[in-house]
């Protein structure tokens, strides 16, 4: 999920408005409008039929947008080819400068966390942020199963701040005899289960675990649930927001493709 920043808040204010390219000008009317509105226009490039990519950045975050080839409309969100590719991602790792994460990526190795799949020599291990009540962090775990299967090991480090019932969930899972057993019975209730942990007291420890873990969030930028972050072949830290499309999963975990089943998980085909 995504907080409201300066440069969501500029760009939902756009695309309710009728704009007018000045053609005289370098940059279309549209995109002089957000930089008005204190937005940085870090560069342009060429995009996928005709459109032209824009890296725009707010309060320390990037965003890449698209103009139409008569720059008289503004395109926000995820751009897919006809194979299904996510081009707003690609055009993000080409071009977002990439962030230091090497001391916050430390201090995640040495948090508490739960871990699921595979935890006797995995092949490979992902962290995840999560949120007990974050339907998109179900979602993911959902999607996360078949590769936990094939020699995925999952690392996840729970926060709260959507509801209530996030810190009691939260804290039940690292206060039970068995965590990852706790957190599996959590997922697999979700969405019927906020009575069963409505009102119960969270230890001190809990707590602290959790601040830590609000600490990190901060730390990578993160701003909602869910975000994986791993290390690729490279050894470069890694982090994406929100839940990814399915064929995205396999370059994430670095493991094969994993066919995906679960009827729940359709919309992110």
């Amino acid at each position: 999920m995504k907080s409201k920043s300066a440069l969501a808040a500029g760009l939902a204010g756009l695309l309710l408005a009728p704009v007018a390219a000045g053609a005289a000008e370098q940059h279309p009317e549209v995109i002089r409008a957000l930089a008005a509105q204190g937005i940085e226009v870090k560069r342009s490039f060429p995009a996928a039929s005709g459109l032209r990519g824009w890296l725009l950045a707010s309060e320390g975050q990037y965003s890449i947008v698209f103009t139409t080839a008569d720059g008289k409309t503004l395109l926000s969100g995820t751009l897919l080819d006809a194979s299904g590719r996510n081009l707003t991602a690609l055009y993000a790792e080409r071009y977002v400068p990439r962030p230091d994460y090497r001391e916050a990526f430390a201090e995640l190795e040495r948090a508490v966390t739960i871990p699921e799949g595979t935890l006797a020599a995995p092949k490979s291990t992902v962290y995840v942020v999560f949120d007990p009540n974050c339907p998109f962090c179900h979602a993911l775990w959902l999607a996360l199963q078949p590769y936990e299967k094939a020699g995925l090991q999952v690392r996840w480090l729970p926060v709260a701040y959507l509801r209530p019932t996030s810190h009691t969930k939260a804290a039940a899972m690292l206060e039970a005899e068995n965590p990852t057993l706790e957190f599996r019975r959590i997922m697999e209730g979700f969405g019927a289960n906020d009575a069963q942990y409505a009102g119960r007291t969270v230890s001190d420890r809990a707590r602290r675990v959790l601040e830590a873990n609000a600490r990190i969030m901060r730390a990578f930028g993160l701003s909602g649930t869910p975000a994986i972050v791993w290390r690729d072949g490279k050894g470069r830290v890694r982090v994406t927001r929100g839940m990814p499309r399915l064929p995205e999963l396999a370059a994430i975990t670095g493991l094969p493709e994993q066919p995906q089943s679960d009827p729940r998980l359709a919309r992110f085909k």
